[in-house]
């Protein structure tokens, strides 16, 4: 058997997501592309130039171009782990028509005809449009930014949380080279569990999808620290009696009987005139609109992949449910513990890598890859320091997108390598 490699080559759009993956040893090759989108607010610059996602882009094709045998560029997989625009912005870009591509992989909840899916997709991207018309309504025409921060936050957040359709229409219904004929749609995980072992043409190579949980009570997990104000909040605003009712107590339905004991004309209108009072109420707005951010992170494919028993952890942006659901199973815990390398989790986010194991996800002489550029609003929280202070302190490199040098040094068996403009880093792992 001949030595294996795999190479992770990490894009730097800025606060956004662009890995793609090459294993292979002497008899076959095969190429990953995981998401490829920025945030409006947080493109990397050079110089003074914003990095636009088109040169992203067309950096990934280049690449492929240059590795193939007939210059035509090609991907065994896109990977969409969820549909944030931070991840897939990127794919609207036509350039990807030239792209040979052979399956792609998107979450179950983007799967049109599955049961457990329609519900859940459906209400985020009503959500997502609702929230982004309020914000418009309550801006009267004039710059969202005008409003103050709270208003163009939300704003963001319900652009980033929708449907995207153009990215969308690409990877679902065939945007690559050959059209919808030619690549195959994976919505992952399957309820058959055996079907989330994906074998890989390189010998002893394997992909493990393991999440999103199908469970609406992981889903629902997201776990906001008491360090962001806003945050913590959210879930409880949304969720609250209002304070002043006209009834006498007595009078009020359970809410766990609600559904059974209510007509639903009566509870859709109810939620109606809740959410048009949001537009008086920007910091109400904003609370919303970052429960609806967090619950599309937690639809993030999760995944591991195992080349010969080194193992490559991907999350998405997965949140704490997410990772409940992954750590709660003892084989899955295994193979996401010790790994080779670590996709840090929603940008360094924390509420995307769990306190108690992140000690435990890369073992000494790993590499932790953190995809961060800079937002303003989010500048002192966002990588978050503990986080990347406990991967230090398990022995791991941490290489952020927008420093991958600094990350790299010290070791010289680290096989390292960057782009002189910064527009991204590679790292490289030998396999017997």
């Amino acid at each position: 058997m001949s030595e294996a490699t795999v190479t992770i080559r990490m894009y730097n759009p800025g606060f956004g997501d662009c890995f793609l993956v090459t294993v292979a040893d002497d008899d076959a090759t095969w190429r990953m592309l995981i998401d490829c989108g920025v945030h409006s607010h947080g493109r990397a610059r050079v110089g003074d130039v914003p990095r636009k996602i088109g040169d992203v882009v067309d950096a990934v094709i280049a690449q492929l171009t240059a590795e193939s045998d007939d210059g035509t560029p090609r991907l065994d997989v896109v990977v969409a782990t969820h549909r944030h625009s931070d991840h897939v912005s990127g794919f609207a870009d036509d350039a990807w028509e030239a792209v040979d591509v052979g399956e792609v992989w998107v979450p179950f909840v983007e799967d049109e005809h599955d049961s457990d899916a329609i519900g859940l997709r459906q209400g985020l991207s009503v959500a997502a449009t609702a929230l982004q018309g309020l914000v418009e309504q309550a801006a009267g025409g004039r710059p969202v930014e005008s409003l103050g921060r709270s208003m163009a936050l939300a704003l963001d957040f319900a652009v980033n949380s929708g449907p995207n359709l153009a990215a969308a229409t690409r990877l679902v219904d065939g945007g690559f080279k050959g059209g919808v004929e030619h690549h195959d749609v994976r919505f992952l995980p399957k309820r058959d569990a055996a079907a989330n072992r994906v074998e890989l043409p390189v010998d002893g190579a394997v992909v493990h999808v393991l999440g999103p949980s199908r469970d609406p009570q992981y889903l629902k997990r997201m776990d906001p620290p008491a360090a962001v104000h806003w945050l913590e909040e959210a879930a409880a605003e949304l969720g609250r009696d209002e304070d002043d009712d006209i009834f006498d107590r007595m009078y009020a339905v359970p809410r766990d009987e609600v559904s059974a004991r209510v007509p639903i004309q009566l509870v859709r209108a109810r939620n109606a005139m809740r959410l048009g009072q949001l537009a008086l109420d920007e910091e109400a707005l904003l609370r919303a609109a970052s429960v609806l951010e967090r619950s599309v992170n937690n639809t993030s494919l999760f995944f591991v992949l195992d080349v010969r028993g080194t193992r490559f952890v991907f999350v998405g942006d997965s949140q704490q449910g997410a990772w409940e659901h992954v750590l709660d199973a003892p084989e899955s815990r295994a193979l996401v513990t010790g790994a080779a390398f670590y996709k840090v989790g929603h940008h360094g986010s924390h509420n995307a890598t769990p306190k108690p194991v992140a000690h435990e996800l890369v073992r000494a002489g790993g590499v932790a890859m953190v995809p961060v550029g800079t937002v303003k609003a989010w500048q002192d929280n966002i990588p978050k320091a503990e986080i990347l202070e406990a991967l230090h302190e398990s022995g791991a490199h941490v290489i952020r997108a927008d420093d991958p040098e600094a990350g790299a040094q010290g070791d010289d068996d680290l096989d390292f390598d960057a782009a002189p403009d910064g527009l991204w880093s590679e790292v490289r792992f030998r396999i017997p």
